[in-house]
């Protein structure tokens, strides 16, 4: 048995280089705490130059306030720093940075030279740790930090690090998320002394165009609102155009790239059931909190805060979220000057009448429960469906879709459009003409035409209207006069008798018929018309799959969807010209009828224009 070490205390580079193996991991690590330092110092301009993709060397310059000679010494010392001075502070930090561990860290595991000069010197001054003073020498007003040789004498940490190619794309992507959150600064990089990018100070719109690109910010939606203490502003994807991957989700709090957990599920239950397959939501969200609510001192590279009052932040990032896809559209391009993004500013944009809506945010003090409904307006854009209830005409025509299927197409008329053609133009979506092989419904409006699949926007409609329904106790169910009985297992008697009580709440009542059968006796009224055993299967299938009753609550939207799914018109249902414009009617007051609850689209727009290239008129 080996003798026991006595305990030491350890060499203060030891703890150094320590502590810079929890904060510096890599040269992205590097170029991440040198440029929160330059922001943290008031640059307007900023400049990176790496050679051999940050391994051999890391420069960042700025213009910023500059530091005094004699504080120079003090700034490579370890938890000294100017940005914090009490634990107060503390508790309610501003800055980027506020440890005073950085310089130090990538001292103590690289050769780093610091030149800075202040407003009142005649010239810069150039430290080198280890020296016993700084010395002059050359430089412009700010500070410029040089790293060289990262991990050279360290080589247990070199050898882990990657290709020079695959640590320059680490930088890109480090320097791209401080960008994003700094639009009022300006960024060049140069990377083996040849200009890689440069980005100017200006708007938040631009430097999103800027990094992202003009596709993604066509593509998206744009979120903003701001309630007491928290406000949430930037953009979000339309769910048609959602992504394979998460490499365009950015998350900033407080102008802090993080990775919260809290936040980035909010964002994928409001996208729950728009999204297709496995498609995944791409957005660039800016949220801005009291710093007092918040405790950024929980990750050693800062990329993690937790919340006081997470669940506050939860509903308030999925009711913001869910309102712009719910207001979001298919029908044209999203121009970045629609955007509400203005510098410094959140604005106020529309929301949902109150006894229509999910219950307000409760839990940060100050956070308003709600704001007027207003219809957005975004120029260029055919954004947004005039929320009014259709004529009684189209009312009953409505109703009329949940009639039995009629084999006898030719008995039903076709050619009347149910509407005065002057209506048109009160529309989004346009009149009827007809019916193409018994899916698509082909409606005329003032830009060009339309084609909407009956299925998918229906299967929408009934899905919102069962879960306003559901939310407000108001789901009205219709006793059969017929049972409709069919054969199962003596697995699907045992889900129905544990779940007796979410089947009530979804409007069914099914109960044994014998040793192996089930009778479905009532089923929601909105449902009644539908396939009702392929209805109570898919219900019963959907139980199984979620296993135990207290995640039901979280399922609830998604057995709606089964339900919708099977209470919606199928393929080869001949519908009558009144009836494909009720459909359109009740498409016009239906958040999110632009996708169906798969995130299949429902519908698609050809101008008049797009159609006029096809055919090469004016040509």
């Amino acid at each position: 048995m080996s003798s026991r070490r006595s305990i030491i205390p350890l060499p203060e580079l030891l703890v150094s280089q320590i502590a810079a193996g929890e904060v510096i991991e890599r040269p992205a690590s590097v170029l991440k705490e040198l440029l929160e330092n330059a922001i943290d110092a008031g640059a307007r301009s900023i400049e990176v130059r790496l050679d051999g993709g940050g391994i051999r060397r890391i420069s960042v310059s700025d213009d910023g306030h500059g530091i005094p000679r004699a504080e120079l010494p003090l700034a490579l010392q370890q938890h000294a720093t100017s940005k914090i001075r009490s634990l107060d502070e503390l508790e309610s930090v501003v800055s980027m940075g506020f440890r005073g561990e950085a310089l130090p860290s990538i001292a103590s595991v690289a050769r780093l030279t610091l030149n800075s000069r202040t407003q009142d010197d005649a010239h810069a001054w150039e430290y080198i740790p280890g020296q016993p003073a700084a010395e002059p020498a050359s430089g412009q007003i700010g500070t410029r930090v040089d790293v060289r040789q990262l991990f050279d004498d360290i080589p247990a940490r070199r050898k882990f690090l990657r290709t020079e190619g695959t640590e320059y794309g680490h930088c890109i992507t480090a320097l791209e998320r401080i960008a994003l959150a700094q639009p009022q600064i300006a960024f060049r990089l140069f990377h083996n002394d040849k200009p890689q990018r440069h980005w100017r100070a200006g708007s938040l719109e631009q430097r999103l165009l800027d990094i992202l690109g003009k596709d993604f910010v066509d593509q998206s939606l744009p979120v903003a609102l701001e309630q007491g203490l928290i406000g949430l502003r930037g953009l979000v994807i339309h769910p048609a155009h959602a992504r394979a991957s998460t490499d365009k989700q950015f998350l900033f709090v407080n102008g802090r790239f993080v990775r919260d957990r809290t936040v980035a599920h909010a964002i994928r239950s409001a996208y729950a059931d728009v999204l297709h397959g496995d498609r995944l939501p791409a957005y660039a969200l800016f949220l801005n909190i009291d710093p007092a609510t918040l405790d950024v001192n929980v990750h050693p590279a800062k990329h993690e805060v937790r919340f006081r009052d997470s669940g506050a932040v939860y509903r308030f990032v999925l009711q913001t979220v869910g309102q712009a896809l719910a207001q979001g559209s298919m029908a044209g391009e999203t121009p970045i000057g629609a955007m509400p993004l203005p510098n410094g500013a959140i604005v106020q944009p529309s929301m949902p009448d109150q006894e229509n809506s999910a219950a307000p945010a409760r839990g940060l003090p100050g956070m308003a429960s709600g704001l007027p409904y207003t219809p957005p307006t975004h120029p260029g854009r055919q954004s947004s469906f005039n929320l009014r209830e259709p004529s009684n005409s189209y009312g009953a025509d409505w109703k009329s879709l949940y009639r039995p299927i009629d084999t006898h197409a030719s008995n039903i008329p076709t050619g009347e459009t149910g509407m005065d053609a002057n209506q048109s133009d009160e529309f989004p979506l346009g009149m009827a003409l007809g019916q193409l092989h018994g899916i698509y419904i082909l409606s005329e409006t003032r830009q060009g035409m339309i084609l909407v699949d009956m299925h998918a926007a229906h299967e929408r409609v009934v899905y919102e209207q069962l879960k306003q329904a559901l939310d407000g106790r108001e789901l009205p169910r219709q006793d059969l006069l017929v049972p409709v009985v069919f054969a199962c297992t003596e697995s699907d008697i045992a889900l129905v008798d544990e779940h007796q009580h979410t089947l009530a709440d979804l409007g069914l009542t099914l109960s044994p018929a014998g040793p192996a059968t089930l009778a479905v006796r009532a089923v929601p009224a909105l449902l009644a018309q539908g396939d009702i055993e392929s209805l109570a299967r898919a219900v019963l299938r959907d139980l199984a799959q979620v296993g135990s009753s207290r995640h039901l609550a979280e399922q609830r939207n998604e057995l709606l969807s089964t339900m919708a799914c099977h209470g919606s018109v199928r393929a080869n249902r001949r519908l009558t010209i009144p009836e494909m414009n009720a459909l359109l009617r009740k498409m016009e007051q239906t958040d999110r009828a632009d996708l169906c609850n798969h995130g299949r689209p429902t519908w698609f727009q050809w101008t008049l224009g797009e159609l006029d290239k096809l055919f090469m008129r004016g040509q």
